[in-house]
């Protein structure tokens, strides 16, 4: 496992995010110009280490970030890593940040060199506002070493971006560490696919969240929409309508055309272990995966890599159960 190194050339790609808003007509809205901010907010402080400033454009409030994004970012960190750079820093809007970090951590599996992620509550320059403190923050805690791999830094901590999620819409620490089952064993050895460095496509997966009463025409519409893989929302150790044949049909036959159905909790705390009830274990019998632990922001990401890298689905349904990067302990 690679060691932290005290970083000293930092590449800082700012993405938009309310960090860097100012007001428009129509409310915050992301602006040019943060580089100078920043810089003239640094000058004088001798203990941030030498850093460069690239703007993605166009630049964007989080709200609308996209797995096209994340492409694009991942090769303008790939391409500063390559560049000489031995960290970066990703400035982000709060919305999905915790989305964010959580896929490049798959994105950039094998990438020796840290990637922080930070934004804040309320932009540079207004009244209490977190965006100095937290940017400021994250180069020092760079500069004195993080290891590589990608975390989160907001309000003086680092976070893991497989088990941080935002739960707060306001104040100075929107962002908590869910704590979420374990229990996958040791980290596998990442396929060579998966490599930061081989091509990802983009992959098509969908969301549900069970509700009471939720019925198999929603579950059959998201399966027929040509959604790769789905994301099932389930209630406590992983439990859904076992009772409904067609709900159950649905699954089964989602499996037949090879859609990769993963089970996740809605629960803050805990986890999926579909053998527990025979409301979940009847789950596991039409092929819905177990999620275990894994957050939403972390399985989305995740299937967004396996199903995007060109794997047979056989050996992407075995990977969606291994711990590749921690997501799974």
């Amino acid at each position: 496992m690679a060691t932290a190194q005290p970083a000293r050339n930092i590449m800082v790609l700012y993405t938009g995010g309310t960090i860097g808003m100012q007001a428009s007509a129509n409310g915050l809205a992301p602006a040019s110009g943060f580089e100078q901010r920043m810089r003239e907010q640094l000058a004088g402080q001798a203990d941030i280490p030498s850093w460069q400033f690239r703007e993605l454009l166009p630049l964007i409030d989080s709200a609308n970030m996209t797995p096209q994004y994340w492409q694009r970012l991942r090769a303008a960190i790939i391409e500063a890593v390559d560049a000489g750079g031995d960290a970066v820093l990703v400035l982000h809007g709060t919305d999905t940040l915790a989305y964010s970090a959580a896929a490049m951590s798959f994105q950039l599996l094998g990438l020796q060199a840290p990637v922080l992620f930070t934004g804040s509550m309320l932009p540079a320059g207004v009244a209490d506002s977190d965006a100095w403190e937290n940017l400021t923050e994250a180069l020092q805690a760079l500069a004195a070493g993080v290891t590589p791999g990608v975390q989160l830094y907001f309000h003086g901590e680092l976070l893991a971006p497989h088990r941080t999620a935002k739960v707060r819409s306001f104040g100075r620490h929107p962002f908590v560490t869910l704590k979420r089952f374990s229990g996958a064993g040791a980290t596998q050895p990442v396929p060579a696919a998966l490599d930061y460095r081989q091509p990802k496509q983009l992959a098509n997966i969908a969301v549900l969240p069970l509700v009471p009463g939720f019925g198999a025409p929603l579950l059959q519409a998201a399966l027929a929409s040509g959604v790769q893989g789905l994301i099932l929302e389930c209630f406590g150790s992983g439990t859904g309508p076992s009772d409904n044949p067609d709900f159950l049909a649905a699954l089964a036959e989602a499996q037949a055309r090879d859609i990769v159905v993963v089970a996740i909790t809605q629960c803050h705390e805990g986890g999926v272990e579909l053998d527990v009830y025979e409301a979940g274990s009847r789950l596991r019998q039409v092929g819905v995966l177990s999620g275990g632990g894994m957050t939403r922001e972390a399985l989305f990401g995740k299937l967004l890599l396996l199903l995007g890298s060109g794997l047979p689905v056989a050996e992407v349904r075995r990977l969606v159960e291994q711990d590749l990067c921690g997501e799974l302990r």
